[in-house]
């Protein structure tokens, strides 16, 4: 009997041991929920993000529109011009959709006056597609700059909230309480910078497609008022 009663001690040792040993089943947390633990500020993130979508996708088809253009539309103008068949250029103007077109029949319907007033005519044409062109990208510029700033202050206050946790448990300081408060409040800087570095590179993009489609305007502008200049035929 005191054989198996040493026995049973030490079966009762090694498994009591072997549950110290095993590890816990690991806490793994999705997208959302590490999403809401970042706490109140985190809405304001997430409104950034869903305007900075709308923008970069509502932006980004508009203006690849406003790019395409007909390459035998200047030559057609010039033709129709030169034959002088304004009506049959100011037809093709308006049965093209696009910012060039719309500027050369501004010129076309200013034919006849002083060549200052027809390319000031032109320019303010100009002026309102590009004004059309780049609606909504000061909009997604403030989204890029002001997501990282929402996120540093939602990590600010977090590590406030933790100090305070802390200061409020006295001299039984838990580790994890410190820890704990610190990675949720690192959650909204995360935010912020993924926000805020997408909104600022479609930023970019759409800036320079932009500055694209306005090399293509101007140039097409100094070939129609070079038109105009040109000796009767």
């Amino acid at each position: 009997m005191p054989l198996m009663s040493l026995l049973l001690q030490i079966t009762t040792a090694a498994t009591d041991s072997l549950a110290a040993v095993t590890p816990a089943t690991e806490e793994t947390l999705s997208l959302f929920d590490l999403a809401l633990k970042g706490g109140p500020i985190m809405v304001p993130i997430a409104l950034c993000s869903v305007i900075a979508v709308y923008i970069i996708f509502e932006r980004y088809f508009s203006i690849r529109k406003s790019a395409k253009d007909d390459p035998n539309f200047m030559n057609n103008i010039r033709d129709f011009i030169s034959n002088g068949n304004i009506d049959a250029a100011r037809s093709l103007c308006r049965n093209t959709d696009s910012p060039i077109a719309r500027m050369i029949e501004k010129g076309i319907s200013r034919i006849g006056k002083p060549l200052s007033d027809i390319e000031k005519a032109i320019e303010n044409i100009g002026n309102i597609e590009v004004v059309k062109m780049e609606k909504g990208l000061s909009l997604l510029a403030t989204v890029a700059g002001a997501a990282p700033m929402l996120g540093f202050l939602g990590t600010v206050t977090g590590m406030i909230k933790a100090f305070y946790n802390m200061s409020k448990a006295g001299k039984t300081i838990d580790i994890s309480l410190l820890s704990g408060g610190m990675y949720e409040a690192m959650v909204t800087t995360v935010a912020g910078l993924i926000v805020g570095i997408f909104a600022l590179v479609a930023y970019n993009l759409l800036t320079a497609m932009v500055e694209k489609v306005v090399f293509k305007m101007e140039t097409s502008s100094i070939e129609f008022m070079d038109l105009l200049q040109e000796p009767a035929k």
